[in-house]
Parts: structure tokens; sequence; C-alpha cells
């Protein structure tokens, strides 16, 4: 018997079968960080020779000329309704990428709010879940491991245990339900979906180690610590990587300027283009702080108050959400026109300029299940400025960053203002510290890594 589960093991190695579910993908259709998991994950799964393939919804807003998609099963029954399988590759890779066509998903927005979990998203994503069921058997592909990703794909957990129980074909199927965010939970008032992928999924992870220990208790847990803290057995921290080869000072076409560890004169030159390009006083001895997020109550946006105003430094900030805290930030804006630039958009482009630019990056969330925005900043050589909490914390150390503790404007501010004066009164340690982040490795490979071992896990 044990040398039956090592051929198991050996041969799901090398060519095992993996769907990755998920509401977004970079650069197909995405919101936030949780496309860009899914846009860079498979990626470095294909390198461990996994058969790995994708499956979202089919996006109004989807390019189907720029993705050369094409439709490779027509007329799929789902009850009364009807939908469309459509087939395209992860631009750069062989990535398989099946999009679901349906009346739902017809629109150009992902979610319909900015929280993602409104009656319109639970409903949706509900179908989602139930057609990709219905999508494998129809065109025959029977993965090993279907790997559900926040609440969005959390029913397929569900019906496995319920609906397709006594399926031949669905029986030896095996779920990981990765959480990357535990506060949009897809509730109703009879129903939690969230909380139903954890109680459902074989096994459960988070996005960095430090929060899969946070969730398990009241503080952040959500409401959901005591069903958490019953499966703390079969819950793992992965924490997430960067697509590096997309966030890459050295080749970026975003950047006007591309440059290294080695040379980071460019640097420089980037922030005195994106202060003149935004309407800051060009001043390349002016520390340049960015911050691009979502605008949501989870990412500290409101710390940041008239006070930052004194501090000798310029501040960009990028991003969307609640309508309270762009409303908040503008107002900066406008009183500190010299101070504040805001962009109140998702922009790609801008977002790579601001990390080019940038000698500091805020990241002040109230928690924080891994964090992207750090890690590209420190690949960009920008010194990050972040709350110890959840990945933030697995991420940043005295090495290459600051962090603090106490979620208040006061400690921010004092935080901040310990990173400007070294900024200006110590060089040579501020340059240590921005060649030590760009030295990170913040690659996929080794998370990848992990998650194999998990879906091995799932197959013993």
């Amino acid at each position: 018997m044990k040398n039956n589960k090592l051929l198991v093991l050996r041969s799901f190695s090398e060519g095992g079968k993996i769907l990755i579910a998920a509401a977004e993908v970079t650069p197909i259709a995405k919101v936030g960080g949780l496309g860009d998991v899914i846009g860079a994950l498979p990626k470095a799964l294909a390198k461990l020779n996994l058969d790995v393939r994708i499956i979202m919804p089919f996006y109004g807003a989807i390019n189907r000329n720029k993705y050369k998609i094409k439709l490779i099963k027509p007329n799929i029954k789902i009850g009364a309704e009807t939908i469309n399988l459509w087939q395209t590759n992860l631009p750069n890779s062989t990535v398989p990428v099946y999009l679901i066509e349906h009346g739902f998903f017809k629109g150009n927005e992902i979610y319909s709010t900015a929280l993602a979990d409104g009656p319109e998203d639970r409903e949706k994503f509900v179908f989602f879940s139930q057609a990709i069921l219905k999508c494998i058997r129809a065109i025959n592909f029977k993965p090993d491991v279907i790997h559900l990703n926040d609440w969005h794909t959390a029913a397929v957990a569900t019906l496995l245990k319920t609906d397709y129980k006594n399926d031949r074909f669905f029986k030896q199927i095996k779920t990981l339900y990765t959480i990357h965010n535990l506060a949009n939970q897809g509730k109703t008032k009879t129903k939690n979906y969230l909380a139903e992928g954890i109680l459902n999924a074989d096994l459960i992870n988070t996005v960095s180690p430090t929060y899969a220990k946070e969730i398990l208790t009241e503080e952040y847990g959500a409401g959901l610590e005591k069903i958490l803290q019953a499966r703390k057995k079969q819950l793992y921290g992965i924490l997430n990587g960067i697509d590096t080869d997309f966030f890459n000072p050295q080749t970026d076409r975003l950047i006007k300027y591309n440059y290294s560890a080695q040379a980071l004169k460019n640097k420089t030159a980037n922030k005195q283009t994106l202060q003149r390009q935004l309407g800051l006083p060009p001043d390349k001895n002016t520390a340049l702080v960015g911050l691009v997020t979502r605008f949501v109550w989870q990412k500290g946006i409101e710390l940041i108050t008239e006070e930052f105003s004194k501090l000798n430094c310029q501040f960009v900030f990028l991003g969307m959400g609640e309508k309270k805290y762009e409303n908040a930030l503008l107002a900066l804006a406008k009183k500190f026109p010299n101070k504040f630039n805001v962009q109140i958009k998702f922009d790609e482009e801008l977002a790579h300029q601001i990390y080019a630019a940038s000698d500091i990056f805020l990241v002040p969330s109230r928690f924080e299940p891994c964090g992207l925005t750090q890690l590209i900043a420190m690949r960009y050589g920008a010194v990050p400025v972040v709350r110890s909490t959840g990945g933030l914390a697995d991420t940043v150390n005295e090495k290459v960053g600051f962090s603090f503790k106490e979620y208040s404007a006061p400690i921010l501010y004092k935080t901040l203002n310990k990173a400007l004066n070294i900024f200006y009164s110590q060089p040579q340690a501020w340059r240590r510290l921005q060649i030590n982040g760009m030295k990170q490795n913040c690659s996929w490979d080794k998370s990848a890594r992990e998650y194999l071992k998990i879906y091995k896990k799932l197959l013993k």
C-alpha cells in the first residue's frame, strides 16, 4: 500500500491535473491582488510539470480578439440555463484558460460593489461555481485537485460533498480552498459562502503564514474564527509571490527609464518624470511617497490626515473604492496640491510608474492577508513603510523597510517621519535598504513548490 502511495505522488508530480477556479485573472480581467495571484501562480506550477488550467467567467469587458479566444463547447446545460465554454491561454504561457459565457457575466464590471459581495455578485458567482463542474464534465477534464479561491468559488466544495458525492466522475476530485481575504464572505441572511468553503474543502490555506495564525483569533477572524479553529489541522499559510518578469525595473516597458540595484540613478529620473506628469513640483531631492491600493476600510486610508502635509515629502495615491475614502484623499489633494496627488482610477501603467518613482511606499493596512504592493515596491527600490500584520509582517523587516504595530495615525506619522529622516540624513543606509529590498526573492517559484506539497497531501 505504501508503494502504491509513492507511485500516486510521483505520477502527480510529473503531470498531475490542477484546475484553478477564480473570479479574476491578470491580465485578462483584474480588480485586485487575487487577479495577480491567478495570473502568476499557474505559470510557476506549470514549470513543475503539472497540467494546470484556469477557469473563470467570460466578462463582457474581456477582449476576444486580443486574447484569441475560441469557442470549444457550446450549449452546456445547467438546469434551464445554457452556457458556452471558450478557451484561450494565459498570456506568455501555455496554461489554458477556460471562460464561461452566460448572461450573468455580460457586464463590464467583475464585481457590482467595492466590497465584491453584493446580491448580484452572490447570484452570479454561485452560478459560476455550478457551471465549473458542468464544464469539466462536458470537456472530460477530470482534475486531481480543484483549487478554489475566495468565496466566489466556495460553492464548488459544497456541491462536491452534496449533489455530486455519488457521481463517479467527481468521486476522486479533491479541493484546496485558498482564502485571499477573510473579510469578503458572500453572506446572505441564511448562508455564508466563505464559511461553506472552509467547512467543505479538503484542505485550506491563506496567503501568508502570519495571516493563517491571525485568523484563528477574534481580532482577525471576521466572525469565522471558531470554524477555522475547528479546521486548524487542515489550515496552512503560503506566502504569495509576484510575477518577477512583469515587475522588473530592468525590463519594464511601462516605465520611462529602466534601472537596476547597481544603477539607481534612473530611479531618480523616473521620479522627476512622474512629478512633472502629475503636476507636483519637480525636485529630485524631495522624497516621493507612493501608495497603490483599493480605497477601502481594510487599507488604512483614514490614517493619512492633514497632519501629514507637515512632512517633508510628496504623496502620490492611486486607486479607487469607497467614496468616503476617495473624497477624503481628494480633499487633501485640493488643499495641499504641492504635497498630495490623488488619482481615482485603476491604471496598470501609472502603478508601475509610481513604483519606479517612489522613494517610500506606504501599506498601512488594518489587516493584510499577504499584500503584493510591498513586494513590488521592494523590487523597484521603493522602501516600504507598513503595518506589521499578516503578510506584511512576514515580508518587511528592518533590513528592507519600516514597520509599526499600533493601528493609529500618530504612529504611522512617527514611522514615516523616521524613514524620511534616514532618507535625508543617511543616504548610504538608505541605499542599503533599497538594495536589500531589490535582492529579495519574491518570485512564485518557492510558493509554487509549497502548493505542490499541499496538492500531494490531498492525494495521500
